[in-house]
């Protein structure tokens, strides 16, 4: 569509950028510092952001700099997660068959993770996504996985990474155990209007072509309307290139911008943008 027209190589405002031309905010780079020492001191971490905010982005990026010769990487994302289904989940990505009871599956998972540290001589890092969709019972049990000989050391790095409510969540006094072998928080934030336009500027630097498309204006414009969430600009963004494309012009201005964000853009989206904004 308007990548020919924009003399573009690939689509810049989309979820699957290659996570080495991920832009880096301040606030990732300082969650990228400490996700890597929680993973090389195999440590507990938590991740909160608001929806849309990067946490999937900062994920892909963290997972992607772990050398595999020294990490090995465990994914989950199940907001129906119950315990034996979180050791089966991570049995199943180290191939092994899950025994149908938890106790079990965790001591199978305890065997696996003593052969990877030992003998393949790497560290777990395990990463559940969507954590603040899961239940008391999973979360209660992270507790009782994390203790290892006698509590003197964790078998591998655990990462928890959710919305906001998930910090709300383990806030709570029935999690206190939990909360208290937490090691270390990371919180994304909004992207400031200088940090917007870096952002979209790396995008464009991404798709290839010209990156000088955006005016000044139409960059406060995208900044106002998306609250500095970088799903939304993603979106406002997109949505400006192809209206432009179909007006055959080259350049975007603020007027292209409010444009589309007021007649092509969920209404919805615009007002959890500004809810965000106003926090």
């Amino acid at each position: 569509m308007y990548k020919a027209f924009f003399e573009m190589k690939h689509t810049p405002f989309v979820r699957n950028v290659p996570p080495e031309y991920l832009y880096e905010s301040p606030s990732i780079s300082e969650a990228l510092a400490r996700l890597e020492h929680a993973a090389d001191n195999q440590q507990f971490a938590v991740v909160t952001s608001q929806p849309g905010c990067g946490k999937s982005t900062l994920i892909r990026k963290f997972a992607s700099m772990l050398p595999p010769q020294k990490y090995l990487v465990l994914y989950l994302s199940d907001s129906r997660l119950t315990p034996r289904w979180f050791y089966k989940g991570l049995l199943d990505q180290l191939g092994i068959d899950a025994k149908f009871y938890r106790g079990d599956a965790k001591r199978q998972l305890q065997k696996e993770i003593e052969i990877i540290r030992g003998i393949r001589q790497q560290k777990a890092v395990c990463i559940l996504d969507e954590a603040h969709l899961l239940e008391r019972e999973t979360i209660e049990e992270f507790r009782f996985m994390l203790n290892y000989r006698f509590d003197s050391e964790s078998p591998m790095a655990l990462v928890l990474a959710g919305q906001a409510e998930l910090w709300d969540k383990l806030r709570q006094q029935r999690y206190a155990a939990v909360k208290q072998r937490i090691d270390l928080v990371c919180t994304l934030n909004p992207l400031d209007r200088a940090e917007t336009a870096r952002y979209i500027q790396s995008h464009l630097e991404y798709a290839g072509g010209k990156t000088e498309i955006f005016t000044d204006r139409a960059l406060d414009a995208i900044h106002e309307s998306s609250s500095g969430i970088p799903r939304m600009i993603n979106r406002v963004c997109e949505k400006s290139l192809m209206y432009a494309f179909q007006q055959g012009k080259r350049l975007i201005d603020e007027h292209i911008v409010f444009y589309v964000v007021e007649h092509e853009m969920l209404e919805s989206n615009i007002q959890q943008g500004e809810r965000s904004r106003r926090k």
